[in-house]
């Protein structure tokens, strides 16, 4: 295959992973990393370092946004990042030592995991009536704002959380992904934050986690410009075209098809994995 073809299919696949991505709120390394490994046969560490610079522009690009609007809890963010930098480091080095085949079957359970949480009803476990201690000794309770008015709420389980965080930091460093999936579970489902604090708290952290990881990629010269390139300049395109299309589209279907996709390919890294095709 040429370079200039390989250019062309792995810009496209971004743009798509993008568009899709933001649309549903996956990050585009769960459509990248399979793109790049099952149908261009790029070596998976190549694909995960190529995923972590798009991670990295993408969260740039979005959190910005939400911070601007009040909805992003930086002092949680920064709090959370001492969990998944710290992490994220340990789960690129980790990637050394692990047979490549297994760290396909494992981003394949991860895979399963975000597609359930895709579809999953969203509940909103948010309380401002009781916090937990530490969030008061660290002043991580907040509000943000709504078309009613600002609303208050109570942050719970710190610790719990912050054990969440480490693991989805392992997660991101291990296998080029933003874990927003995981990031999500720790903030809405043990820390009891409202659901939109969560994301967007969420969005903040994932360029800053892969970022650290990022560090020892780059050091392992397993960041390639002639693949990082193209799937940042197609994710980013991509993710923006998409957040326009966010307010006319209706996700919840679109949610359901990219679930069925996403758990498709988590089969195919599964398989490949099993048999060693990786």
């Amino acid at each position: 295959m040429s370079v200039l073809l390989f250019t062309i299919i792995v810009l496209a696949g971004a743009f798509l992973a993008g568009l899709v991505g933001s649309l549903t709120g996956l990050g585009g390394g769960v459509i990248i990393i399979p793109l790049l490994t099952l149908v261009l046969g790029v070596d998976i560490h190549y694909a995960i370092g190529a995923s972590i610079v798009s991670v990295i522009a993408t969260s740039s690009g979005s959190a910005a946004a939400y911070v601007k609007e009040g909805i992003t809890n930086i002092r949680i963010g920064m709090f959370l990042e001492i969990a998944t930098t710290i992490s994220a480091v340990i789960g690129a080095v980790i990637t050394v030592y692990i047979n490549p085949s297994y760290i396909a079957v494992i981003f394949g359970c991860i895979l399963l995991f975000s597609a359930a949480m895709m579809v999953r009803k969203k509940v909103d476990h948010s309380d401002d009536r009781t916090t937990g201690v530490l969030a008061n000794f660290f002043k991580l309770n907040g509000s943000y704002p709504t078309a009613g008015g600002t609303v208050k709420y109570g942050v719970h389980n710190v610790v719990g959380g912050f054990v969440m965080m480490f693991v989805a930091g392992i997660i991101s460093g291990l296998l080029g992904i933003g874990s927003g999936a995981l990031k999500v579970v720790a903030m809405d489902n043990i820390m009891r934050l409202p659901f939109k604090v969560s994301t967007t708290t969420s969005n903040f952290m994932m360029g800053v986690t892969a970022a650290a990881s990022a560090i020892v990629y780059l050091h392992r010269g397993q960041i390639d410009p002639g693949i990082a390139m193209p799937v940042t300049l197609g994710v980013l395109t991509g993710a923006t075209v998409g957040s326009k299309l966010l307010v006319k589209t209706n996700t919840d279907k679109l949610k359901v098809i990219f679930a069925v996709v996403v758990t498709f390919l988590a089969l195919q890294m599964i398989y490949n994995g099993l048999a060693g095709k990786l």
